[in-house]
């Protein structure tokens, strides 16, 4: 059974997306970056404008973020956004 990673998508307002994934991907400062399970833990800064991207059982779910980090730990995936939306086309740019 392939390991997935346990992902929590909140904006200031509210928790927006939260569940298991298979991968998730996200534009940062550094570049965009992609997620799997047993990934070094990180911490990095989102990039604005970005998106983030979560696999999950040959679906993706895109949110257009702005400002905010993104956590990788052990236990998963944590991306803290200052403002988050379903992105308006489910295509990767």
């Amino acid at each position: 059974m392939a390991r997935q990673l346990h992902v929590e998508l909140v904006a200031v307002e509210e928790k927006v997306w939260s569940g298991d994934a298979d991968m998730i991907v996200a534009r940062t400062t550094e570049g965009e970056l992609g997620v799997l399970p047993g990934h070094a833990p990180l911490l990095g800064q989102l990039a604005e404008p970005g998106q983030v991207r979560i696999k999950q059982s040959g679906q993706e779910f895109a949110f257009d973020v702005s400002g905010g980090f993104l956590s990788v730990t052990a236990t998963g995936v944590t991306v803290l956004a200052e403002s988050c939306a379903p992105a308006s086309s489910a295509a990767a740019h």
